[in-house]
């Protein structure tokens, strides 16, 4: 099958987990014979798209767009006039939809796959022609602005957003030929987003054995944690880590280091080391840690901990953290929620070093039985091909 990709970032390097996502999916169908072009933004002041192109020309034949990125007053100007959600105006570039135009007609893919609401924005090409597009959402946005205005100052411009995006969604999802999502739970909330559209649930796609990261001298035990990525769950929560957390597992473990891999506000405080950002996710894994997650709200599933147990290391974690993911505290991962539960998971994991082996045992299990890139594709493959169908009108 020929396969039009549009997404809003180059999915290399693989640092974060949308990304991730992306990576690894693309691998998986190119591994199954199809044939891809990509179609991405990118900054010109921070990517080198020879490289990019380069690392993905296995999977794909990637064309970026040079886009500089826009101001929030910018997006929020253009969102007024296009009355739509703000976050969603801050991707669309009419440079990427003239360039998915082109390939619609070049390359005349079966199908085109938007990565994500944003990248809808892109595919009016798509829709116009009557080329079936498949959504595929890694997150409920609506739900991420929602959570964003419990835990911010200026939860009101907050709460407007989430009420947007959840109207935006509903409309978007009626619009495409199918949607997929990556959790049970995800899938529930857009399908009661949009009223009776099907939304099928797909797994996010994971080797279940990666090389680990070297490991950390400082710390007994030692942790280790992402930084924020600019993406606003992962800000909270590391703020939270470090200003309460951290605390609370110094006073008990008073070794106890915490290693920061990107950027974050963790410079300065006690016990915590600031690492730069990795060029290779398996910096930020070292052997012998232990991986927290450390999220307070979202929606997905969370790449860093596939990512753990394929790298070999243990993984505490809050229960926002792990929704989704269809695990159980003491099987695959540990799961604390204050932060002295944080500090008895880690003393217990420094104590009883069987345990973390068990932990990533169960969670490599995990892997190759929900993750395993080869059935997500052949997944995918049965959407592509029903998407194919019904915008052909073949009811067989």
């Amino acid at each position: 099958m020929r396969l039009l990709w549009v997404v809003t970032k180059p999915p290399w390097p693989p640092i974060d987990g949308g990304r991730l996502v992306v990576a690894h999916t693309l691998a998986a169908l190119a591994a199954r014979g199809h044939v891809i072009d990509l179609v991405t933004p990118y900054d010109p002041d921070a990517v080198d798209p020879q490289e990019v192109a380069r690392q993905l020309a296995p999977s794909c034949r990637a064309h970026l767009v040079a886009v500089r990125p826009r101001s929030t007053l910018r997006a929020a100007f253009a969102a007024l006039g296009a009355r739509t959600p703000l976050s969603i105006a801050r991707h669309d570039h009419p440079a990427v939809r003239a360039r998915v135009a082109e390939l619609l007609a070049e390359a005349r893919p079966d199908a085109v796959h938007a990565e994500q609401l944003q990248a809808l924005a892109a595919c009016s090409a798509a829709f116009a022609t009557g080329v079936p597009v498949v959504l595929r959402c890694q997150n409920v946005e609506s739900d991420l602005w929602q959570g964003f205005a419990r835990r911010a100052r200026g939860g009101a411009i907050a709460t407007l957003e989430a009420r947007r995006l959840a109207r935006h969604e509903a409309r978007a999802l009626r619009r495409a030929t199918a949607t997929v999502a990556l959790t049970p739970d995800d899938a529930d909330r857009l399908q009661t987003l949009a009223g009776n559209v099907a939304v099928t649930t797909i797994p996010a796609p994971f080797p279940a054995r990666l090389a680990p990261g070297m490991a950390v001298d400082e710390g007994r035990p030692a942790a280790a944690t992402l930084g924020s990525s600019g993406w606003r769950p992962n800000e909270d929560g590391l703020v939270w880590l470090v200003r309460e957390v951290w605390p609370a597992v110094r006073a008990a473990l008073p070794e106890a280091m915490l290693h920061v891999y990107g950027e974050g506000h963790a410079a300065g405080a006690p016990g915590v080391v600031q690492h730069a950002a990795p060029t290779d996710s398996r910096e930020a894994f070292p052997a012998g840690a232990v991986c927290i997650v450390p999220l307070r709200y979202g929606s997905g599933v969370r790449m860093r901990i596939l990512e753990a147990w394929a790298r070999g290391v243990p993984v505490l974690a809050t229960p926002e953290a792990v929704h989704g993911l269809g695990v159980r505290d003491g099987r695959e991962l540990l799961v604390a929620s204050a932060p002295e539960d944080f500090a008895t998971a880690l003393a217990r994991l420094q104590r009883e070093p069987a345990l973390a082996d068990a932990l990533v045992a169960a969670g490599r299990v995990r892997l190759a039985a929900r993750h395993d890139p080869d059935a997500i594709a052949a997944r995918l493959e049965e959407v592509y091909a029903g998407a194919v169908r019904r915008a052909r009108g073949i009811t067989t």
